[in-house]
Protein backbone atom coordinates (compact mmCIF):
# COMPACT_ATOMS: atom_id res chain seq x y z
CA UNK A 1 0.00 0.00 0.00
CA UNK A 2 1.00 3.60 -1.04
CA UNK A 3 2.71 5.17 2.07
CA UNK A 4 3.20 2.30 4.26
CA UNK A 5 6.96 2.69 5.82
CA UNK A 6 8.93 -0.44 6.13
CA UNK A 7 10.33 -0.52 9.94
CA UNK A 8 12.50 -2.87 12.42
CA UNK A 9 9.95 -4.22 14.99
CA UNK A 10 12.90 -4.12 17.24
CA UNK A 11 12.34 -0.22 17.27
CA UNK A 12 8.95 -0.58 18.20
CA UNK A 13 9.72 -2.60 21.17
CA UNK A 14 12.33 -0.17 21.94
CA UNK A 15 10.13 2.91 22.08
CA UNK A 16 7.13 1.41 23.88
CA UNK A 17 9.79 -0.02 26.43
CA UNK A 18 11.24 3.63 26.33
CA UNK A 19 8.20 5.48 27.15
CA UNK A 20 7.46 2.99 29.83
CA UNK A 21 4.75 1.17 28.76
CA UNK A 22 5.23 -2.66 28.91
CA UNK A 23 4.43 -3.96 25.21
CA UNK A 24 1.76 -6.31 26.04
CA UNK A 25 -0.27 -3.62 27.56
CA UNK A 26 0.34 -0.74 24.71
CA UNK A 27 -0.72 -3.39 22.56
CA UNK A 28 -4.36 -4.19 24.33
CA UNK A 29 -4.82 -0.30 24.72
CA UNK A 30 -3.59 0.06 20.70
CA UNK A 31 -3.99 -3.39 18.87
CA UNK A 32 -2.99 -1.89 15.19
CA UNK A 33 0.18 -2.06 16.67
CA UNK A 34 0.33 -6.25 17.24
CA UNK A 35 0.40 -6.71 13.00
CA UNK A 36 3.42 -4.55 13.15
CA UNK A 37 5.11 -6.36 15.59
CA UNK A 38 4.37 -9.49 14.09
CA UNK A 39 4.84 -7.97 10.72
CA UNK A 40 1.33 -9.17 9.17
CA UNK A 41 0.98 -4.86 8.26
CA UNK A 42 2.86 -2.57 8.14
CA UNK A 43 2.05 1.12 9.58
CA UNK A 44 1.71 4.33 6.86
CA UNK A 45 3.61 7.32 7.71
CA UNK A 46 0.38 9.09 9.41
CA UNK A 47 -0.08 6.31 11.55
CA UNK A 48 3.82 5.83 12.44
CA UNK A 49 3.91 9.83 12.98
CA UNK A 50 1.18 8.97 15.86
CA UNK A 51 2.93 6.49 16.95
CA UNK A 52 5.84 8.60 17.27
CA UNK A 53 3.81 11.21 19.33
CA UNK A 54 2.17 8.62 21.76
CA UNK A 55 5.84 6.87 23.14
CA UNK A 56 7.97 10.46 23.00
CA UNK A 57 10.07 9.35 19.87
CA UNK A 58 11.37 11.33 17.29
CA UNK A 59 9.66 10.02 13.83
CA UNK A 60 13.16 9.66 12.58
CA UNK A 61 14.45 7.26 14.90
CA UNK A 62 11.88 5.18 14.33
CA UNK A 63 13.49 4.47 10.76
CA UNK A 64 17.01 3.84 12.38
CA UNK A 65 18.54 -0.31 12.72
CA UNK A 66 18.99 0.25 16.30
CA UNK A 67 18.21 2.56 18.96
CA UNK A 68 20.13 5.65 19.11
CA UNK A 69 22.64 5.87 22.32
CA UNK A 70 20.73 8.48 24.76
CA UNK A 71 22.47 9.93 27.58
CA UNK A 72 22.56 12.77 30.25
CA UNK A 73 25.87 14.40 30.77
CA UNK A 74 25.15 14.95 34.28
CA UNK A 75 25.02 12.54 36.96
CA UNK A 76 22.44 11.16 38.30
CA UNK A 77 22.62 10.30 42.04
CA UNK A 78 20.12 7.35 43.18
CA UNK A 79 19.88 5.82 46.51
CA UNK A 80 18.14 2.60 45.04
CA UNK A 81 20.59 0.36 43.27
CA UNK A 82 18.13 -1.46 41.71
CA UNK A 83 17.73 1.94 39.35
CA UNK A 84 21.21 2.67 38.58
CA UNK A 85 21.25 2.98 34.57
CA UNK A 86 17.70 3.48 34.08
CA UNK A 87 16.55 6.66 33.93
CA UNK A 88 12.92 8.26 33.87
CA UNK A 89 12.08 9.36 30.04
CA UNK A 90 10.00 12.28 31.53
CA UNK A 91 13.06 13.17 33.52
CA UNK A 92 15.21 12.87 30.75
CA UNK A 93 13.34 15.20 28.29
CA UNK A 94 13.13 17.56 31.08
CA UNK A 95 17.05 17.75 31.80
CA UNK A 96 17.27 18.02 27.90
CA UNK A 97 14.80 20.51 27.50
CA UNK A 98 16.45 22.98 30.33
CA UNK A 99 20.02 22.25 28.85
CA UNK A 100 18.54 24.06 25.54
CA UNK A 101 17.15 26.69 27.78
CA UNK A 102 20.68 27.17 29.61
CA UNK A 103 22.79 27.17 26.09
CA UNK A 104 20.55 29.36 25.15
CA UNK A 105 20.46 32.18 27.84
CA UNK A 106 24.02 31.50 29.08
CA UNK A 107 25.19 32.85 25.27
CA UNK A 108 22.89 35.49 25.89
CA UNK A 109 24.20 36.85 28.59
CA UNK A 110 27.79 36.46 27.59
CA UNK A 111 26.87 38.58 24.39
CA UNK A 112 25.43 41.50 27.18
CA UNK A 113 28.75 41.32 28.60
CA UNK A 114 27.35 40.40 31.90
CA UNK A 115 29.48 39.05 34.37
CA UNK A 116 30.44 35.75 35.40
CA UNK A 117 29.10 34.49 39.25
CA UNK A 118 31.63 34.55 41.60
CA UNK A 119 29.93 31.73 43.49
CA UNK A 120 30.02 29.11 41.11
CA UNK A 121 32.42 26.50 41.98
CA UNK A 122 33.85 28.48 44.39
CA UNK A 123 34.60 25.57 46.87
CA UNK A 124 35.51 21.69 46.49
CA UNK A 125 35.21 18.49 48.23
CA UNK A 126 38.00 19.57 50.67
CA UNK A 127 35.79 22.58 52.04
CA UNK A 128 34.10 21.96 54.93
CA UNK A 129 29.92 21.98 55.25
CA UNK A 130 30.56 24.73 57.61
CA UNK A 131 32.06 27.14 55.63
CA UNK A 132 29.86 26.39 52.74
CA UNK A 133 27.17 27.44 54.47
CA UNK A 134 28.03 30.33 55.90
CA UNK A 135 28.93 31.65 52.26
CA UNK A 136 25.70 30.74 50.77
CA UNK A 137 23.96 32.56 53.58
CA UNK A 138 26.21 35.70 53.30
CA UNK A 139 25.56 35.32 49.10
CA UNK A 140 21.74 34.64 49.81
CA UNK A 141 21.69 37.55 52.81
CA UNK A 142 19.51 35.24 54.93
CA UNK A 143 20.44 34.98 58.57
CA UNK A 144 20.45 31.69 60.49
CA UNK A 145 17.06 31.52 61.69
CA UNK A 146 15.51 33.21 58.40
CA UNK A 147 12.91 30.26 57.70
CA UNK A 148 11.45 30.91 61.65
CA UNK A 149 10.30 34.35 60.38
CA UNK A 150 7.43 32.71 57.94
CA UNK A 151 4.29 30.98 59.64
CA UNK A 152 4.20 28.58 56.39
CA UNK A 153 6.31 26.23 55.05
CA UNK A 154 5.05 27.77 51.18
CA UNK A 155 6.49 31.46 52.31
CA UNK A 156 9.37 30.26 53.30
CA UNK A 157 9.87 28.97 49.98
CA UNK A 158 8.58 31.93 48.02
CA UNK A 159 11.34 33.81 50.32
CA UNK A 160 14.26 31.63 49.34
CA UNK A 161 13.42 31.12 45.18
CA UNK A 162 13.22 34.57 45.28
CA UNK A 163 16.92 35.17 46.90
CA UNK A 164 18.46 32.50 44.74
CA UNK A 165 16.99 33.96 41.85
CA UNK A 166 18.34 37.66 43.04
CA UNK A 167 21.70 36.28 42.53
CA UNK A 168 21.56 34.76 39.23
CA UNK A 169 19.98 31.38 39.39
CA UNK A 170 17.47 30.33 37.72
CA UNK A 171 14.45 27.86 39.62
CA UNK A 172 12.37 25.76 37.50
CA UNK A 173 9.29 24.11 39.55
CA UNK A 174 7.51 21.63 37.76
CA UNK A 175 5.93 18.14 37.76
CA UNK A 176 5.50 17.49 34.74
CA UNK A 177 7.43 17.55 31.12
CA UNK A 178 6.53 21.10 30.10
CA UNK A 179 3.20 21.81 29.83
CA UNK A 180 1.63 18.57 29.25
CA UNK A 181 -0.20 17.19 32.31
CA UNK A 182 0.27 13.52 30.60
CA UNK A 183 3.85 13.07 31.16
CA UNK A 184 4.47 12.95 35.13
CA UNK A 185 7.24 13.20 36.76
CA UNK A 186 7.58 11.42 40.22
CA UNK A 187 8.91 12.43 42.95
CA UNK A 188 10.59 8.99 43.68
CA UNK A 189 11.96 9.30 39.97
CA UNK A 190 13.66 12.68 40.13
CA UNK A 191 13.50 15.72 43.39
CA UNK A 192 15.08 17.79 41.58
CA UNK A 193 18.99 18.70 39.67
CA UNK A 194 21.10 21.48 39.15
CA UNK A 195 22.94 22.38 35.91
CA UNK A 196 26.01 24.76 36.41
CA UNK A 197 27.06 26.78 34.82
CA UNK A 198 29.24 30.39 35.10
CA UNK A 199 26.55 32.80 33.57
CA UNK A 200 23.10 30.68 33.62
CA UNK A 201 23.05 28.14 36.31
CA UNK A 202 19.71 26.06 36.14
CA UNK A 203 17.66 24.70 39.24
CA UNK A 204 15.01 22.04 39.18
CA UNK A 205 12.59 21.27 41.43
CA UNK A 206 9.78 18.57 41.69
CA UNK A 207 6.50 20.69 42.14
CA UNK A 208 4.90 17.06 43.49
CA UNK A 209 7.05 16.94 46.40
CA UNK A 210 5.85 18.50 49.75
CA UNK A 211 7.00 22.36 50.53
CA UNK A 212 8.87 21.56 52.89
CA UNK A 213 11.11 18.78 51.12
CA UNK A 214 11.26 21.16 48.07
CA UNK A 215 13.18 23.60 51.14
CA UNK A 216 15.82 21.06 51.32
CA UNK A 217 16.16 20.13 47.70
CA UNK A 218 17.12 24.01 46.99
CA UNK A 219 19.47 24.07 49.58
CA UNK A 220 21.21 20.74 48.30
CA UNK A 221 21.41 22.05 44.64
CA UNK A 222 22.95 25.34 45.74
CA UNK A 223 25.39 23.13 47.46
CA UNK A 224 25.70 21.68 43.92
CA UNK A 225 26.68 25.26 42.29
CA UNK A 226 29.05 26.26 45.47
CA UNK A 227 31.33 23.36 44.23
CA UNK A 228 30.44 23.21 40.01
CA UNK A 229 29.17 20.01 39.79
CA UNK A 230 25.76 19.56 37.84
CA UNK A 231 23.80 16.42 39.52
CA UNK A 232 20.52 14.99 39.64
CA UNK A 233 18.92 12.91 42.10
CA UNK A 234 16.14 10.98 43.76
CA UNK A 235 17.39 11.49 47.32
CA UNK A 236 15.29 8.32 48.86
CA UNK A 237 14.47 8.20 52.14
CA UNK A 238 16.52 11.61 52.53
CA UNK A 239 19.47 8.91 52.65
CA UNK A 240 22.27 10.19 49.71
CA UNK A 241 23.50 8.44 47.48
CA UNK A 242 27.08 6.70 48.85
CA UNK A 243 29.15 9.91 46.93
CA UNK A 244 31.53 11.80 48.31
CA UNK A 245 29.15 15.12 46.37
CA UNK A 246 26.09 14.15 47.73
CA UNK A 247 27.22 13.38 51.29
CA UNK A 248 28.98 17.50 51.10
CA UNK A 249 25.58 18.56 49.71
CA UNK A 250 23.31 16.90 52.29
CA UNK A 251 25.70 17.68 55.00
CA UNK A 252 24.87 22.14 53.46
CA UNK A 253 21.47 21.53 53.21
CA UNK A 254 20.63 19.81 56.64
CA UNK A 255 22.95 22.68 58.95
CA UNK A 256 21.71 25.52 56.22
CA UNK A 257 17.78 24.70 57.26
CA UNK A 258 18.38 22.74 60.99
CA UNK A 259 21.39 24.20 62.28
CA UNK A 260 23.15 21.97 65.07
CA UNK A 261 22.87 23.71 67.81
CA UNK A 262 19.77 25.47 67.10
CA UNK A 263 17.88 21.82 66.96
CA UNK A 264 19.85 20.69 69.90
CA UNK A 265 18.11 23.60 72.05
CA UNK A 266 14.77 22.74 70.69
CA UNK A 267 15.34 19.44 71.11
CA UNK A 268 16.20 18.93 74.81
CA UNK A 269 12.97 22.03 75.45
CA UNK A 270 10.74 19.75 73.33
CA UNK A 271 11.00 16.25 71.73
CA UNK A 272 8.79 16.29 69.15
CA UNK A 273 9.44 15.83 65.46
CA UNK A 274 6.16 17.96 64.55
CA UNK A 275 7.12 20.92 66.44
CA UNK A 276 10.78 21.21 65.59
CA UNK A 277 9.99 20.95 62.06
CA UNK A 278 7.22 23.48 62.23
CA UNK A 279 10.04 26.17 63.74
CA UNK A 280 12.56 25.17 61.27
CA UNK A 281 9.64 25.27 58.42
CA UNK A 282 11.01 21.86 57.11
CA UNK A 283 9.39 18.13 56.35
CA UNK A 284 9.35 15.98 59.78
CA UNK A 285 11.31 14.11 57.85
CA UNK A 286 13.92 16.21 57.42
CA UNK A 287 14.02 16.41 61.13
CA UNK A 288 14.11 12.90 61.66
CA UNK A 289 16.92 12.45 59.43
CA UNK A 290 18.61 14.99 61.50
CA UNK A 291 17.87 13.56 64.60
CA UNK A 292 19.56 10.66 63.74
CA UNK A 293 22.70 12.09 62.05
CA UNK A 294 23.17 14.12 65.58
CA UNK A 295 22.61 10.94 67.87
CA UNK A 296 19.66 11.85 69.32
CA UNK A 297 17.02 8.53 67.79
CA UNK A 298 18.37 5.37 66.59
CA UNK A 299 18.16 4.51 63.06
CA UNK A 300 15.59 1.50 63.77
CA UNK A 301 13.49 4.87 64.86
CA UNK A 302 13.79 6.71 62.01
CA UNK A 303 12.85 3.97 59.67
CA UNK A 304 10.06 3.16 61.67
CA UNK A 305 9.03 6.67 61.78
CA UNK A 306 9.75 6.69 57.62
CA UNK A 307 7.61 4.11 56.91
CA UNK A 308 4.79 5.84 58.91
CA UNK A 309 5.29 9.21 57.59
CA UNK A 310 5.48 8.16 53.74
CA UNK A 311 2.38 5.86 53.98
CA UNK A 312 0.60 9.20 55.70
CA UNK A 313 1.91 11.16 52.70
CA UNK A 314 0.68 8.82 50.10
CA UNK A 315 -3.10 8.96 51.58
CA UNK A 316 -2.28 13.05 51.65
CA UNK A 317 -1.59 12.72 48.00
CA UNK A 318 -4.27 10.68 47.04
CA UNK A 319 -7.21 13.66 48.30
CA UNK A 320 -5.61 15.91 46.00
CA UNK A 321 -7.35 17.34 43.20
CA UNK A 322 -5.94 19.27 40.03
CA UNK A 323 -6.75 22.15 39.22
CA UNK A 324 -5.06 25.92 39.39
CA UNK A 325 -4.24 29.51 37.42
CA UNK A 326 -2.51 28.07 34.06
CA UNK A 327 -0.36 31.33 34.17
CA UNK A 328 -0.09 31.62 37.80
CA UNK A 329 1.69 28.02 37.64
CA UNK A 330 3.16 29.07 34.47
CA UNK A 331 5.29 31.71 36.30
CA UNK A 332 6.86 28.80 38.08
CA UNK A 333 7.72 26.14 35.17
CA UNK A 334 9.27 28.58 33.04
CA UNK A 335 10.87 31.33 35.77
CA UNK A 336 10.10 34.92 35.44
CA UNK A 337 13.37 35.50 35.13
CA UNK A 338 14.46 33.42 32.27
CA UNK A 339 10.50 34.72 30.81
CA UNK A 340 12.17 38.29 31.70
CA UNK A 341 15.46 37.43 29.18
CA UNK A 342 13.54 35.80 26.63
CA UNK A 343 11.03 38.87 26.63
CA UNK A 344 14.10 41.08 26.19
CA UNK A 345 15.94 39.56 23.85
CA UNK A 346 12.02 39.46 21.88
CA UNK A 347 12.22 43.15 21.99
CA UNK A 348 15.46 43.66 20.95
CA UNK A 349 15.15 41.42 17.54
CA UNK A 350 17.40 39.59 18.98
CA UNK A 351 14.89 36.58 18.98
CA UNK A 352 12.26 35.37 16.86
CA UNK A 353 8.69 34.72 18.42
CA UNK A 354 9.34 31.44 17.52
CA UNK A 355 12.32 30.77 19.13
CA UNK A 356 10.45 32.41 22.29
CA UNK A 357 7.84 29.96 22.16
CA UNK A 358 9.85 27.47 21.92
CA UNK A 359 11.99 28.41 25.10
CA UNK A 360 8.97 28.81 26.91
CA UNK A 361 6.96 25.67 25.88
CA UNK A 362 3.86 28.25 24.98
CA UNK A 363 2.90 29.29 21.80
CA UNK A 364 1.05 32.27 20.27
CA UNK A 365 -1.72 34.05 22.20
CA UNK A 366 -1.12 32.22 25.26
CA UNK A 367 2.69 33.66 25.04
CA UNK A 368 1.57 36.83 24.89
CA UNK A 369 -0.77 36.99 27.66
CA UNK A 370 1.87 34.99 29.91
CA UNK A 371 3.83 38.34 29.21
CA UNK A 372 1.25 40.82 29.19
CA UNK A 373 0.79 39.36 32.62
CA UNK A 374 3.98 39.34 34.36
CA UNK A 375 5.71 42.44 32.54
Amino acid sequence: MQGEVQINQHMLTWAIARAGFKVDEFVARFPKVAAWLNDTKKPTIKQLEEFSHRVHVPFGYLLLDQPPTESINIPFFRTNMADIGRLNLNVYDTIISLQDRQEWLSDYLKDKDFDKLTFISKYDLNTSFDAIVNDIRSTLDLHESWACDFKKHEEALDCLTKAIESIGVIVVFNSIVENNTSRGIPVEECRGFVLVDDYAPFMFINSADGKAAQLFTMIHELAHLWIGESAAFDNSKLLPADDPIELLCDKVAAEFLVPTKAFKELWEHRQDLEYVARHFKVSKIVIARRALDLGVITRGEFFKFYEEYTQYIKYLKDKQTGGGDFYATAKKRISLSFAAHVNQAVKENLLLYKQAYKLTGLKGETYQKFISKQF
